[in-house]
């Protein structure tokens, strides 16, 4: 479920990704708009867009969900480490 799918959802692009990386570090619409080398305007549109996908109300939430999507990832990487590589553990 990670990164590019959300509940059963495709997040649409790279892009997306990156704009909600970069809210979730607390830049503002106009800072995230200079990093991208776009408009306020269209970050404040993405953000919409993302906020109906993920049934979200704010940045705060986006923040809040990234931040538990990162952490879902960092205990899969862990569990796929501890099982030796990633492979499936045997009995």
């Amino acid at each position: 479920m990670f990164g590019n799918e959300v509940d059963g959802k495709q997040l649409r692009n790279e892009r997306q990704r990156q704009l909600i990386r970069l809210v979730a570090q607390g830049l503002t619409n106009t800072e995230v708009a200079q990093t991208l080398g776009t408009t306020e305007h269209v970050v404040k549109n993405h953000l919409r867009e993302i906020y109906d996908q993920l049934g979200l109300w704010n940045r705060v939430e986006l923040a809040l969900w990234h931040e538990a999507r990162e952490q879902e990832h960092r205990i899969d990487a862990l569990r796929r480490t501890q099982l030796g590589g990633g492979q499936p553990a045997r009995d």
